[in-house]
């Protein structure tokens, strides 16, 4: 549960945290934090649905995720998997936000129903709403509120009327996060960094060990007393006085909670109660944990030259010697975990059953400490209980002997639990090495050394994957699919792809290795002696649980920073497709269900590969169709310079329907753009026919109207089931005079010779095959030498999230600011932001036309 491999990727956001730990302000000349805006709606949305937890995604800079940028009540540890998901995902967050309307999953089987991919990576007993973030009127984002399925049931309609308010707060705290300025107040919210946690409302715990500290509030200087040091775990000497300095101390789950100390001195004049977690290295290097304190404190003003001073006290909240004192006279174990899975306490009754002395445990995963709870299924029981909320028992044999029973009793805060001897379930064999568990969670016999740590719901990981790679479409939807799910399931922080080629390794895909490292290793052979080679050759997974392990079986071989590392074959339908090699930083054991788990998720992925590898040879046959209905070179026409730019879609075949096209006639030159719904072989040869029809029309020198008016009776004629729009200009080189006639397609663009660019508010008809006698109305314009006229088909305009109007008004402007020397530098320009996108959804085609 280490989330240290979890920080989504991407820049920081103009509202998110810095990687350093900044302050997590906006840039420069905004007005406050997301936090500002989000946290006061979210924990109030939490209470009016009575709930457990909280969550707000929003829109990402490039727009294609939503990105978890707040989380309460749950641990944002548990929610990993889902810190950023696919706008177009099949996961209830992305269709809200897509619906822009309130989605209400009451329980689990709703939630299967609708969304089996959300559960699989998320089989517990939960009830969801979800519910859009406005601001400036668009949506950018999500508001979610867990619930427990046990609790009281309610209907869809309350469910939406009690997440108004929120809503309406958040959209009133975002509007006001940035200062007025081009474009809505919309255009400025988006998220790229991780997920900021929030506490929920809790009450005071009893003070054992109390510091001291002094806060200026203006120059953020910090003195403190021994005892404050102590607690904090920093030496006099070393520290530097600072409030920095403290933060680098604290939880990144609860920086929030001790930033906004200053908020609740500077409104109120008082801190009461606010609770974080600081680093407690008492144990030594490799063994870190937390420690739980309160600040306290009250605002005084100082003398001359002195600033607002925050007085603090710093409580020890990790005792309690009272509670403590009446739970070391029960006869049962108990003990308590913090939200993330840590404990905090344990009576000495739990440390006789548990054969592990307090000490050892606190600020630790028990699963992590204790060798015979380290099988998964263990940690996914309080993975069970905090996101689902309701009390979690199961059975676990010890390996003295005896039979140990666990109950788990949660709440938002973490969770306090009871461990207890038992008898053994009805059947269980009473053998030394028999184990079981209630609750479908098996009783492991511990095995010797060291093993790995259990990663939480792996096997869940293994079914969402599996479920995600039924969707990929092309290789590189594999590859991106396996390294996305495989690194954070299985806690690895390199992944390496290869294909088998004629006898030779070539990489697909990498993340995680060093510049260069994997370039000595392309093309090698398949008698090279490599793990990654042998892996394929044998068909058997190899498994090196240290450096040395690797460097006895190969001697010589090249190593990096990693010290564990997994060589899968991959195979598909008996045929070798190639390996996938993953790494791990630290020194590890594999388990027997980690080997399994590993080993059938390379056979998943490579018939996924397979699979994609035949898509794509198909594709590429069906471009080279579509690319050859295209024309290969425009006519050279005096008087004009003329070039054009076509994108494929990536998303299905990658092939469509538009096209572009330059004739010469009798009366001038015909200028032409279309675009054919559909991406399909079917609509690329649809093209092709009206691309031949305008041709032939065009040629045989009818004027532009009756161009338009016979393509679109043919259209209709061929009972094809699409529909299609059109731009058609003729243009009169010697004069500048043009006639324009546009079937449902989007407005020209002209720049003038002073480098000022309008939309052309051309006449309209309907898209081409909807009507058979439809009337295609002619504007005449006249261009001035120096113009340059720019026919697009909605590719090159339109994206998600954004009406259309926006685009063709920034591609607008991309044509005025654009020096018109080179049609073809000004081309490239226009379609630049297209082209570097990693997603397309529709096709891309340009017709630049400079008239001299």
């Amino acid at each position: 549960m280490d989330e240290a491999a979890a920080v989504p990727d991407g820049p920081r956001s103009a509202g998110g945290r810095s990687r350093d730990g900044a302050d997590g302000r906006v840039p420069s000349g905004d007005t406050g934090r997301i936090e500002d805006a989000l946290t006061a709606p979210l924990v109030a949305a939490v209470r009016d649905l009575d709930g457990y937890g909280g969550l707000v995604y929003l829109r990402s800079r490039d727009r294609r995720s939503l990105v978890l940028a707040m989380v309460t009540g749950v641990p944002r540890s548990l929610l990993k998997s889902w810190w950023r998901v696919p706008v177009g995902g099949a996961l209830p967050m992305a269709e809200a936000y897509r619906r822009d309307g309130t989605l209400w999953l009451p329980d689990e089987r709703a939630s299967m129903v609708r969304f089996p991919h959300f559960t699989a990576g998320l089989p517990y007993s939960f009830g969801s709403a979800y519910q859009p973030v406005r601001s400036g009127g668009e949506t950018v984002g999500v508001l979610v509120v867990l619930r427990s399925a046990a609790r009281p049931p309610m209907d869809a309609e309350t469910v939406d009327l009690a997440l108004r308010p929120a809503e309406r707060a958040m959209e009133e705290g975002l509007d006001h996060l940035a200062p007025p300025g081009p474009g809505s107040a919309a255009h400025r919210v988006e998220y790229d960094d991780e997920p900021i946690s929030v506490r929920l409302p809790t009450s005071a715990a009893h003070p054992v060990r109390v510091g001291l500290i002094d806060w200026d509030l203006d120059s953020d200087r910090c003195t403190a007393d021994d005892e404050a040091l102590e607690l904090l775990g920093i030496d006099r000497a070393g520290y530097g006085g600072t409030i920095a300095a403290i933060e680098a101390r604290v939880s990144p789950d609860d920086l929030h909670e001790l930033r906004e100390s200053r908020h609740d001195a500077l409104a109120g004049g008082r801190v009461r109660s606010r609770h974080f977690r600081v680093r407690d290295e008492s144990r030594g290097e490799g063994n870190t944990g937390y420690r739980p304190v309160e600040l306290w404190g009250h605002l005084v003003h100082g003398g001359a030259g002195s600033g607002r001073i925050l007085v603090g006290a710093l409580v020890d909240a990790g005792g309690g010697l009272t509670a403590a004192e009446a739970a070391e006279r029960l006869p049962d174990g108990l003990f308590s975990l913090d939200q993330d899975g840590r404990l905090t306490y344990a009576n000495r009754r739990c440390e006789e059953l548990l054969g592990c002395g307090r000490e050892e445990l606190f600020g630790r995963y028990p699963w992590e400490v204790i060798t015979w709870l380290r099988d998964p299924a263990y940690e996914d029981r309080y993975r069970a209980a905090m996101l689902s909320q309701e009390q979690v028992s199961f059975l676990v044999r010890h390996p003295d002997g005896i039979w140990l029973s666990f109950v788990l009793y949660p709440d938002v805060h973490g969770l306090t639990g009871r461990v207890f001897p038992t008898g053994p379930p009805t059947g269980a064999d009473q053998g030394p090495e028999a184990g079981s568990a209630t609750v479908g969670v098996p009783a492991v016999t511990p095995p010797p050394g060291p093993v790995a740590a259990a990663r939480a719901g792996a096997l869940y990981h293994v079914v969402q994957m599996a479920s995600v790679l039924t969707e990929a479409v092309t290789v590189q939807d594999v590859c991106r699919a396996v390294s996305e799910q495989l690194l954070p399931a299985f806690g690895a922080r390199e992944l390496a792809l290869y294909t088998v080629r004629e006898g030779r390794m070539y990489l697909l895909w990498e993340s995680g290795y060093p510049e260069g490292f994997l370039t000595p290793f392309e093309g090698v052979t398949l008698d090279t002696q490599l793990p990654g080679v042998h892996a394929l050759t044998t068909r058997l997974p190899l498994f090196f649980e240290s450096p040395e392990d690797l460097s006895l079986a190969y001697p010589g071989i090249t190593l990096d920073r990693m010290n564990a590392w997994s060589f899968l074959p991959l195979i598909a339908s008996g045929r070798s497709v190639g390996s996938c090699i993953l790494g791990w930083d630290t020194p590890r054991r594999f388990t027997p269900d980690e080997r399994s788990a590993l080993t059938a998720l390379s056979g998943l992925a490579a018939q996924a590969m397979e699979r994609a590898r035949l898509y794509d040879s198909e594709s590429a046959v069906a471009r080279g169709l579509q690319e050859g209905l295209l024309p290969h070179r425009l006519p050279a026409v005096e008087g004009l310079r003329t070039t054009g730019r076509y994108l494929p879609g990536t998303q299905g075949m990658a092939i469509g329907g538009d096209w572009y096209d330059v004739i010469t006639t009798g009366r001038g030159v015909a200028l032409v753009i279309g675009d054919v719904e559909g991406h399909s072989v079917g609509a690329a040869a649809v093209m092709g026919q009206l691309r031949s029809a305008v041709h032939a029309f065009a040629a045989s020198e009818r004027p532009p109207q009756e161009v338009i008016t016979h393509t679109n009776r043919l259209l209709s004629e061929l009972e094809s089931d699409v529909f299609a729009t059109c731009c058609y200009i003729e243009l009169d080189p010697r004069t500048g005079r043009a006639l324009a006639v546009r079937a449902g397609h989007p407005p020209p663009l002209l720049r003038h010779p002073d480098g000022r660019a309008e939309t052309l508010d051309l006449v309209g008809g309907v898209m081409l095959g909807v009507q058979p006698d439809s009337v295609y109305p002619v504007t005449a314009l006249t261009l001035a030498p120096g113009s340059v006229l720019a026919l697009y088909t909605d590719g090159l305009v339109e994206r998600p999230g954004s009406d259309i109007e926006t685009g063709i008004d920034a591609v607008r402007r991309r044509l005025s600011e654009t020096p018109a020397d080179s049609v073809e530098h000004l081309a490239d320009r226009l379609v630049g932001t297209a082209r570097r996108a990693r997603e397309r959804p529709d096709d891309v085609a340009l017709l630049l036309t400079a008239y001299r």
